[in-house]
């Protein structure tokens, strides 16, 4: 079996990941958020019209963000409903956990260097989901592929 060799990976820098991460419009809520699954549509979009090569290395940009926060200080925190202080924090679930990452990114640049900073202030994201961010290259990766009339890129 031969692989292509394609080069070089595109690179894409972190101030322009932060700035595709501000089209997000903040962090999602803690009930189903329909704001925050626009902002993730925005960002889609946003990557579906760049070029592939941006979609790509959004994707790694995305995985190695979350890999700075897949860390046990942050993992073995309890997620607990800020809207209902008087309720019994629980662990976080693997999917719980990934999710809470997501969303501590997609709650911006500065959240995110706060709870590196400080690993207590990644409570205050753990029972939001930031799930939809985690499909936003991959559905701009789709939004290409049906453009161009293939099934996939």
């Amino acid at each position: 079996m031969s692989t292509i060799d394609r080069g070089p990976a595109a690179e894409l820098s972190w101030e322009r990941f932060w700035q595709l991460i501000d089209l997000i419009g903040g962090e999602p809520a803690v009930a189903a958020c329909a704001a925050f699954d626009a902002g993730c549509e925005r960002l889609t979009e946003a990557l579906a019209a760049g070029p592939a090569e941006e979609i790509t290395a959004f994707g790694s940009r995305l995985a190695e963000a979350l890999h700075r926060l897949d860390r046990e200080e942050y993992g073995t925190q309890r997620a607990a409903d800020p809207d209902d202080p008087d309720d019994r924090p629980l662990p976080l679930s693997d999917d719980g956990f990934l999710y809470a990452r997501a969303a501590v990114i997609a709650a911006g640049r500065a959240a995110y260097e706060r709870v590196l900073a400080d690993p207590a202030q990644f409570a205050r994201h753990s029972f939001r989901s930031g799930e939809s961010l985690l499909h936003a290259h991959v559905d701009a990766f789709d939004s290409r592929a049906d453009q161009d009339g293939r099934t996939s890129l």
